[in-house]
């Protein structure tokens, strides 16, 4: 039996899985988890193995950039991903609220150290359970920020390309698995025939 990929979430979803945070311990924390994977296409593994050390500028403040790594990516391929406004924001926040750190794990456990990306797993698979959103994974966060990405970036200028490096994947092709199809543009480019 083929596996689905993980779901593509709507922003309606997004916002209820932040809200969903609201109510729970470690809100800012968990807020973090979300947009790592909704905002920046975080793997699982990356959000558990990220340090401050990869989000801090020299002056101990959060940076304009994620600089993921080679030792917590996937095939070692480390990159360089500019940071969305709303993580910077909830960073900045759970940095402070934690007394900030300059080094260490980003993602605490219930006993300080990293998470394990087993628990990053558990963690969505909860959340998504608890909400009944179904076909969604850790991936999904990632799926979505993939499939966003490759929708809007000929408006910037850029390319696939580019996509294809902020996701860290090796191969375009990779990529272009990830990227889910808009049925709204397909209905009316079929109308247009």
């Amino acid at each position: 039996m083929d596996r689905q990929p993980a779901r593509v979430l709507e922003a309606t979803d997004v916002c209820r899985l932040l809200s969903h945070t609201k109510n729970h311990r470690h809100q800012q924390r968990n807020t973090v988890i979300i947009l790592l994977s909704f905002k920046a296409g975080l793997r699982a593994c990356e959000i558990a193995g990220l340090t401050w050390q990869m989000l801090l500028k020299t002056d101990g403040h959060i940076a304009d950039h994620i600089q993921i790594s080679k030792h917590i990516a996937k095939y070692g391929s480390g990159r360089h991903i500019p940071m969305h406004a709303d993580l910077l924001k909830a960073l900045a926040d759970y940095h402070l609220t934690i007394g900030r750190p300059q080094e260490g794990p980003t993602i605490l456990s219930e006993r300080g150290g990293h998470m394990t990306p087993r628990s990053i797993v558990n963690w969505f698979h909860d959340a998504y359970a608890s909400l009944e959103l179904r076909g969604c994974s850790s991936h999904s966060g990632r799926r979505t920020f993939i499939t966003q990405s490759a929708r809007i970036i000929s408006k910037t200028g850029g390319s696939l390309r580019d996509v294809q490096e902020l996701a860290g994947h090796r191969a375009l092709t990779t990529t272009e698995r990830y990227i889910e199809g808009d049925r709204d543009a397909q209905r009316k480019l079929i109308s247009l025939i």
